[in-house]
């Protein structure tokens, strides 16, 4: 009984924290673009960077090669 006593305000300062750290979490904002965190998740950035590098070494090549042409 004795542990009830310790117990019960310990489990209602543990939930008023839980509370008061959602209720800061919804006003700062946190949950207001759920859609957008989705498809983030199937956006892969590094690949499109990769594939713009290669395009412009590539199209860089493909100038250099030809002014090597027109020279000859």
């Amino acid at each position: 009984m004795s542990s009830l006593a310790f117990l019960v305000p310990l489990a209602l300062v543990l939930g008023g924290a839980a509370l008061a750290a959602f209720l800061w979490s919804l006003r700062s904002g946190q949950y207001d673009d759920l859609e957008g965190a989705a498809e983030r998740i199937l956006l892969d950035e590094e690949s499109d960077q990769i594939m713009d590098a290669s395009n412009s070494s590539n199209a860089r090549g493909d100038d250099r090669r030809s002014k090597d042409a027109e020279t000859s």
